[in-house]
């Protein structure tokens, strides 16, 4: 999930949760600790308790629901702007919608970021069943969006399901490979790859 400065939170609350969301996604779940999440959310020590009474987890919960809900309002907006546009929406249209910033973002922060719902899951969710549901719940909050513009383009139901899922895993696995090469070739492939089977996918008038 992209962060972008106009996004940043302004409350201490927020701010921590969106701190804590921008360490896992720079380290994982294990490593993202609450003194730097206080000290990058410039927030008082006393307000992690206040607004955080169940501790790291509690946090983590909810940087996993803000991650889910950032995510699902990009789609949202592909919706939004292609419709004020004359262009209509289409499924190749979507899921380059949904590469590009992450695309721009990797670039802007040197490939250090990249999606807290994926670090969580690999990090900790062997062994940490609350974190592999709260990931799997961001992850859904994802991906039932775009399930739903599908069908809005005229996809069958059952069949934009199947989409949803091969567009979020391929936009995943995309952004592991960038960081891993540190180039944005993947995102490249995967894009081209997916372009004229989702094209095949937009009814036709």
């Amino acid at each position: 999930m992209p962060s972008s400065p106009t996004e940043r939170p302004r409350s201490p609350r927020q701010r921590m949760v969106y701190a804590a969301a921008q360490q896992m996604r720079r380290q994982g779940v294990a490593r993202t600790g609450l003194r730097a999440v206080v000290a990058e959310a410039d927030a008082p020590w006393g307000s992690l308790q206040h607004y955080f009474p169940g501790g790291k987890d509690q946090l983590i919960a909810e940087a996993l629901e803000w991650a889910g809900r950032y995510a699902a309002a990009g789609v949202t907006s592909y919706l939004t702007t292609t419709l004020t546009t004359t262009s209509a929406p289409t499924p190749a249209g979507l899921f380059e919608h949904l590469v590009r910033p992450w695309q721009e973002e990797l670039v802007r922060r040197d490939f250090a970021r990249g999606c807290p719902a994926a670090a969580a899951v690999s990090d900790s969710a062997a062994d940490h069943e609350g974190i592999r549901t709260w990931a799997r719940d961001a992850l859904a909050a994802w991906r039932a969006p775009i399930t739903q513009a599908l069908e809005q383009m005229g996809v069958e139901a059952s069949r934009a399901q199947d989409l949803s899922a091969l567009m979020l895993a391929a936009l995943e696995g995309a952004i592991i490979l960038a960081r891993a090469e540190r180039s944005l070739d993947p995102f490249e492939r995967v894009v081209r790859a997916l372009r004229p089977a989702l094209t095949l996918e937009a009814p036709s008038d």
